[in-house]
């Protein structure tokens, strides 16, 4: 996202930052946010781009990787662009806590087997904004909060008027269902595929993370990906005629794997984290899985609107439990249907794995 050549000029910014640091000078560097509350990390009324957010959260709930939420808002606009609970944000799948790097993000934890164990949130991805920024943490659990956090970020004269803002919204289907009747084995128009985005407005697609729970067991990934780009006649159910403006060949292909996923990460792609690692067949990914796709060096730009699907199973003959954060820049105002409504947060907890510790031990 940036060059060691820019440091050998005059930079045409002021840094700037807002942070948790204890503002009476001792080191209580913390927020506590009460269960069912909200804070608000970031309101400046300026021209600028934050290009680092670093979070560390602290709590007693276990999933609040998936209970807490991250909100953004740019420019005065009245919904926000970003609405998101904080793991997936970061690209951490299933409430977990993980260790991972990617051209994006990363994480650090010291006990990836701990189920809401402290992990290092860190968001790279730049956030232009013309007049002025917003960032707000909603703990929606019962459980008190402490938040750690820094927003780093660059002060402008001014920024271009065609600038696009940064947006991520979150959706899960649980499970992906194909209604009954419906043909699973040849797919010729993507209504029942898993929708990644939709979009309105000019714009770049960046990407995405998606959690799957594979609750059929053997191979999830044999779904293609579909986009559709800027289709006058597209509606948002079905997205426009056929074919797509870009059709993959399957799930792990799209995420640039081949013969499975494999337990490795890239800058644009990789598998994140994978629950049955240590079990036989692990490439298959049986169980829980985590992966992410940046179309940075290739991006997919879009002039009128975008849709983004891909099947769940080959022509969506599978049943699993998936979430994705989808995440796009384009020119406000943004689409309401860019969002779904989120459930509540005991409803975006991940599914019991049944029977963990016995098949754990079995492997290690």
């Amino acid at each position: 996202m940036s060059s060691l050549n820019e440091l050998t000029r005059p930079l045409p910014f002021r840094a700037r930052r807002e942070s948790s640091y204890d503002r009476t000078g001792g080191n209580i560097d913390f927020f506590e946010i009460p269960g069912g509350s909200s804070v608000t990390l970031m309101d400046r009324s300026a021209a600028g781009e934050i290009r680092h957010i670093w979070m560390a959260v602290g709590t007693e709930d276990p999933f609040y990787l998936r209970k807490c939420l991250i909100r953004m808002w740019w420019d005065g606009e009245d919904t926000p662009s970003v609405e998101c609970p904080v793991g997936d944000f970061f690209c951490l799948g299933h409430a977990r806590s993980y260790t991972m790097s990617n051209a994006c993000f990363s994480t650090s934890v010291n006990d990836e087997q701990r189920q809401g164990e402290g992990v290092a949130l860190n968001c790279w991805v730049p956030m232009p904004f013309r007049k002025s920024a917003r960032i707000e943490f909603v703990n929606d659990q019962s459980e008190m909060v402490r938040l750690w956090y820094y927003v780093d970020w660059r002060e402008f004269d001014s920024l271009p008027e065609d600038t696009f803002t940064f947006h991520a919204s979150w959706r899960r289907e649980n499970p992906a269902v194909t209604p009954e009747g419906a043909d699973t084995e040849y797919n010729l128009t993507d209504e029942y595929n898993f929708r990644i985005l939709y979009a309105e407005g000019a714009g770049n697609y960046l990407g995405v993370n998606m959690s799957i729970d594979n609750l059929e067991g053997e191979w999830w990934g044999e779904g293609d990906d579909m986009i559709f780009i800027d289709r006058p006649e597209g509606t948002k159910e079905k997205g426009g005629t056929w074919p797509p403006d870009l059709h993959g060949t399957g799930s792990e292909d799209y995420f640039c794997h081949a013969w499975g996923m494999q337990s490795t990460t890239a800058p644009f792609s990789g598998e994140s984290w994978c629950e049955d690692k240590f079990f036989l067949r692990a490439h298959n990914c049986n169980g829980k899985v985590a992966v992410y796709r940046f179309h940075v060096a290739d991006p997919i730009p879009f002039r009128e609107k975008i849709r983004v699907s891909i099947e769940h199973g080959h022509a969506n003959d599978r049943s699993d439990d998936i979430a994705v954060t989808a995440y796009w820049y384009q020119s406000e105002p943004h689409c309401l249907a860019s969002f779904d409504p989120l459930p509540q947060a005991e409803e975006r907890v991940p599914r019991p794995t049944p029977d963990r510790g016995r098949r754990l031990a079995t492997y290690m």
